[in-house]
């Protein structure tokens, strides 16, 4: 049974909340939970996978979950188990799978999300992972999943164009969000348009011109990337309102 406790943190900031999420056989893993407030508040919980590189704590995965949040989304971030771990390699897929399903479990159980409207997705490999998920919950189970935000999207290792990530795409019912950088190595949103017009279902693409794998401008300094992120969270989060209203 997977479960969920919260503890509140001192050195987090005062709209974050840890969750010790039990991912049954694999172990615990440790979880953040954004939690939004104000009159635009959307019954909507976003839970956000951090890449293969870095985890929950790292600064994109905070910028985002702290913005998406102040933009009135409950958003829940959480470190895959070889990240809670500190090993490098991300484990495999059917581990990351594992956990990443166990993460929904609890969220979709915990009691302050409980009449919200669930979203998933994440940075990169998260994303991925996400659509994962997604693709076998299909639209047939009980609270389904009602969106997914891809933060660069993988559709291919760099350099390797042929080797597409998309096939499992068709089989996802939920509304998809894509916010890919326009000079992306991974997957331009050139490569990813004819992929998205196939789908059965609604695919939105988000375009951040000249942006790399992290949605980052070329040459931008570090003051200039925070209009830039400003307005892909404003993008994502009228996008997930949208689905609340549905």
């Amino acid at each position: 049974m997977s479960g969920c406790t919260v503890i509140r943190s001192s050195f987090e900031k005062p709209m974050a909340e840890r969750l010790l999420i039990d991912a049954g056989g694999l172990g615990p893993v440790t979880g953040l939970a954004y939690i939004a407030s104000g009159r635009d508040k959307a019954r909507v919980t976003l839970v956000l996978a951090h890449g293969a590189g870095a985890g929950q704590s790292s600064p994109f995965m905070v910028r985002f979950a702290s913005g998406l949040s102040a933009r009135g989304l409950d958003v829940v971030t959480f470190n895959f188990l070889y990240t809670e771990e500190r090993r490098r390699i991300p484990d495999r897929t059917e581990k990351l799978e594992a956990c990443f399903h166990a993460v929904v479990t609890t969220v979709r159980n915990h009691e302050p999300f409980a009449r919200n409207v669930l979203c998933i997705g994440g940075k990169s490999m998260g994303g991925r992972i996400a659509s994962h998920l997604a693709a076998a919950e299909g639209g047939s189970a009980d609270r389904a999943i009602a969106g997914l935000v891809f933060l660069g999207y993988p559709l291919h290792p760099p350099g390797r164009p042929l080797q597409l990530r998309a096939a499992h795409l068709e089989k996802i019912r939920a509304p998809m969000l894509f916010v890919q950088g326009s000079r992306d190595p991974f997957g331009t949103p050139a490569e990813l348009t004819p992929i998205l017009e196939s789908l059965p279902t609604r695919a939105t693409l988000h375009v951040v011109e000249n942006g790399d794998h992290s949605l980052v401008p070329s040459r931008a300094k570090s003051a200039s990337i925070d209009p830039v992120y400003e307005g892909i969270q404003d993008a994502i989060a009228g996008w997930a309102k949208a689905l609340d209203s549905a």
